[in-house]
């Protein structure tokens, strides 16, 4: 079983089992209403644009920031900068894929 799911403004593709990096979630254990594709060996079943009877239950392994770093440089001028800041990421595990 395969489905694309929708987190936040960017789209997934995810199977039982797999871990996804996405953008900072709070909470243990996620449902995710916002099923754009589902597919299986037997159909494929296209939303428009969610799929109402599709359900993602996923839950949340680790927690992570990672410092991002910009340095502007310009040669024989002698000019150097140097700015950064911290992003958040959770990693999360998709559990199951229900079908009502």
């Amino acid at each position: 079983m395969i489905a694309v799911i929708e987190i936040g403004s960017k789209q997934y593709l995810i199977e039982k089992g797999k871990i996804i990096t996405v953008d900072k979630i709070e909470g243990k254990e996620l449902i995710f209403d916002k099923v754009l594709l589902y597919y299986d060996k037997n159909k494929t079943i296209l939303g428009k644009p969610y799929l109402l009877n599709v359900f993602v239950k996923g839950e949340i392994v680790n927690q992570i920031k990672k410092k991002i770093h910009i340095i502007k440089f310009k040669p024989k001028t002698r000019y150097k900068k140097k700015l950064g800041y911290k992003n958040y990421f959770t990693q999360i595990k998709i559990n199951d894929i229900v079908i009502k």
